[in-house]
Order: structure tokens, then sequence, then C-alpha cells
């Protein structure tokens, strides 16, 4: 057999496999075609030198923000950067997503879910059932996967989130939920209730860190762990959880207060006033922090330039607050059920355009300090996200898997190469892939293909989601 491409003495992280230790990788154009002590270079087409490296299954970052107002433009090359493989698009909006998927693309595979918003995607905050099915048809049909709640910035109320995960449960679509109703916030009282509303539903709820800040109890580790008690026990939810200090979300004010919940909530934190005068004290105070471009990528900045450059654009960009307790990201990345699996499912970085894409960095920091073992850094990065987006061919590299490979190294946690589909997308800090390949169900591929984008399809119906974890956290997907 011969190869496009073998990776040379890499260590290799293959915990579906079994595989911890010295190998060469063959690649077969878009699949790994053997794994082997030694490949005969001979067979090769290119060869790629990689020992100093580990090889692991490409990285899937379950939560990343790609759209205009996220700073959309820089997203793909930031996550390319970070040895991303595979992302998915918490919320598009959809032609936001699928406008810089095409333009800005950097060689990656990119899905969307669909956001539902009161006065953008959907009329107001109660939207009934028929106006629902009607968005996610709509969605699926363009290639969305799935629909995303926006309920901490932009809710609706209890009842129609009820309904809206009822809608997209009914046609297998995935639908993920950032808690928070009219009735509550972004916090622990957000969390609880969205488990409530889930019940005997099957739901993906994100960033599980990020509702538990001591907003609502006196100290974030009270509330944290609350939240992963509810998680073990309610095991139809499935979940993410970040790394990063910082989080985002909207800096745009509209009326003389920011439209997004989270951005109120955030400016309160800190004891400045939930208004547009607020915000203002908060980014130059450098409590809040302004996303601007910077040499093909978003940077955070504050004080007056920051100021200004959010009053540029009439206010409507990110802005970034440091409110993520370390107890709070710590303990959702490793803390265990009792048969010793993970009780949030994931590691994702809710980054993309924001400056926060540190699933490797951050991740590789917790297996230095044996916090979580190389075979769960993959699981939790690689592994356990390619089942719940209902991917089997990612998550691992067995024979015939995508060749979707990313090497870090061991001793910086930094990325240093990747693959996606057989084709360098970054090698040695230099960024080499362009364009998309849209990850999508059977129904989106029409459309996306007369984009004229090239298209996977995902099995959600058969994902995590729905068919649940599977007995062996390190099998391969099925």
């Amino acid at each position: 057999m011969a190869f496009s491409t073998i990776l040379r003495g890499g260590r290799v992280v293959d915990p579906a496999n079994g595989r911890f230790g010295t190998f060469d990788v063959g690649v077969d154009g878009d699949r790994v075609a053997e794994i082997a002590p030694e490949l005969d270079p001979a067979r090769a087409g290119r060869i790629l030198e990689v020992g100093d490296c580990w090889v692991v299954p490409g990285v899937i970052d379950l939560h990343v923000h790609t759209s205009r107002r996220h700073g959309g433009y820089n997203a793909h090359r930031m996550m390319a950067r970070a040895g991303v493989c595979t992302a998915l698009d918490m919320g598009g909006p959809w032609d936001e997503f699928i406008e810089f998927a095409g333009d800005e693309g950097a060689g990656l595979n990119v899905a969307s879910l669909q956001q539902v918003r009161p006065g953008l995607t959907v009329g107001d905050d109660d939207p009934g059932r028929g106006e629902l099915e009607a968005l996610l048809e709509k969605s699926l049909e363009e290639g969305a996967v799935g629909l995303k709640l926006l309920g901490g910035h932009y809710p609706m109320t209890p009842d129609s989130t009820r309904r809206a995960i009822e809608v997209a449960n009914a046609a297998r679509a995935y639908v993920a939920f950032h808690g928070g109703s009219t009735e509550t916030g972004s916090n622990i009282e957000g969390f609880v209730e969205s488990v409530e509303l889930a019940r005997d539903l099957n739901l993906h709820i994100p960033h599980v860190n990020s509702y538990c800040r001591g907003q609502i109890k006196e100290r974030a580790i009270d509330e944290i762990t609350e939240a992963l008690d509810l998680l073990a026990q309610n095991r139809n939810i499935i979940s993410e959880s970040y790394l990063a200090t910082i989080n985002g979300t909207s800096g745009r004010c509209v009326d003389g207060v920011p439209e997004s919940k989270a951005t109120a909530q955030c400016l309160q934190l800190a004891g400045y006033p939930a208004t547009e005068e607020g915000l203002e004290a908060a980014i130059r105070d450098g409590w809040a922090r302004i996303n601007a471009p910077r040499g093909g990528e978003n940077v955070n900045i504050t004080g007056e330039e920051a100021v200004r450059s959010w009053r540029a654009r009439d206010t409507i960009t990110s802005v970034n607050f440091p409110v993520n307790p370390a107890e709070s990201r710590l303990l959702a990345a490793t803390a265990r059920n009792g048969d010793g699996s993970f009780v949030v499912d994931a590691i994702a970085s809710d980054g993309g355009a924001h400056p926060r894409n540190v699933n490797v960095s951050s991740g590789m920091a917790l297996v230095r300090t044996e916090a979580l073992t190389a075979e769960e850094f993959v699981l939790k990065t690689s592994l356990n996200p390619a089942r719940m987006l209902g991917c089997p061919s990612k998550g691992h590299l067995g024979e015939g898997a995508d060749a979707d490979i990313t090497g870090i190294d061991p001793e910086t946690g930094s990325p240093v190469f990747s693959l996606v589909g057989g084709e360098l997308v970054l090698w040695r800090g230099a960024l080499v892939g362009s364009g998309s390949t849209i990850l999508t169900t059977e129904r989106g591929v029409d459309a996306l293909q007369a984009k004229g984008f090239s298209t996977r399809v995902v099995d959600v119906a058969g994902s995590m989601l729905y068919s649940g974890r599977p007995a062996d956290p390190f099998s391969r997907p099925a």
C-alpha cells in the first residue's frame, strides 16, 4: 500500500484503539490507513517528522462562535492555530456562519446550530410550537444540525423553552440550551431550571462552569458542586465545560442598556451598573475587554483604545469579562461519577472568535499536573466530542478513521501541526489550510453543495445526545 503521508516517530495517544507509544501513522488520502512501529518511507508521497510530538485524534471543539458579531473573520484561523480540526458553532446565526465558513475558512470541518433568538429568528419570547417547528425545518434544510437556545443572553419563557427542546427531540435534531429564561438568569438558578425543563428529554447544556461564578450562593464551589450533582443524576443531559478565565458575550447596547442579559450580569458582578455608561466604565477600567483584530486573530484590548474601538463599531462587538473562578473550571473538567466516568462529557472552548481557544494548552496543563491522564485528555477533547456530534469515524486513529490528527508538543502543551481529511492545516506554527467542509445532516447536503461546499453527514439521531453513553468510555464511537 502507498501512503499519501507518513507521520513518522510520534507518540501516538489513541485510547479507543489501545495505543500509547511511538508509532508511524500512514495516511491514504483522507483516511488513516495503517499504524505501525515503523512504516517503509519509500511507500510515502510525503514524510512528516513528528518525533517531538504527541499524535492524537483531531481535536473537536463542540462550542465555538464564528459569526460577524463575534469577529468571525478571524475565528477559523484562531481555531486552526489552536490545533482544532472540527468545530461546532453554537448558534450561528446560520447566515453569518455560512458566510465566514466560505470566505474565511482555514481547512477545518465545521457545523452549526441555528439560534433561537426572540426578535431575530423567532418573533418574541414566547414562540409557539408551529413557529419553532418552522424554524427547525428551514434550518435543517439549509444545513444546520439543530437549534441553540440563547436563554442566558436572549431569554424565552420557560414554556417556550421546553417547547423548543421538545420540537428538536421529536425531529432527532441537535439541541443545546444556554441556561436562563424570562424567570431565571445565566447562573446556578438558570442551570437548575435547565435540568428541570429537560425532564424526560435529551439536551446538551453547554459551558457548565459558567453558571457557577458565586452569583447566587456565597461560594462558587457550592454552585459547581450542585451543578455536578444534578448532571450525575440526570444522564439524559450531555455537557461540556471550558478552561478559560474569560467569558464571551455581546458588547452591543440598545436604548442605553446592554442587549445581552449575560453582559448585564457580568457588569453587576463587579459593581458596575448594567447600562451603556456602566459598560463604558468597565471597558476603560479593564474589567470588560473588547475583542479587536490584530495580525489575523482577535485579541483583548482595554482602556481608552478599547472604548474608541467599541464606539467606532456602534457597540456591535464582542466583549470578555474575567469572571470564571478556577474552582468551577477545574472541578467541571475533572469531576468523576462513582464508576470513574466523567460527570461533564467534554472540554470545549466557547471560543472561535473569542481569544480563548485553550482546549489543548490548558488541557495539557491538566495532564502535566496529573489531573487528567493523556488518554483522558483525548477522551474529553476528541473521542467524546465525536460521539456527541455523531461522527463515528472521528475521535480515534483506527484503520479507516478520518485522517483528522493533531500534533502537540508535550513539553509546552502547544499545538504543532494538524491534518484535516489528510490535508495539512497547521504546520510548525504556519497556517496552510483553506476552505471548510461542512458537517450537516442528510437534509442539508443539497443546499450546501449547491453553494459549492464539501460536506460530510453526521448522525445526530445515533449520537450520544440520543443514544446515550457507551459502557466503555474508551471504546470507538459506534
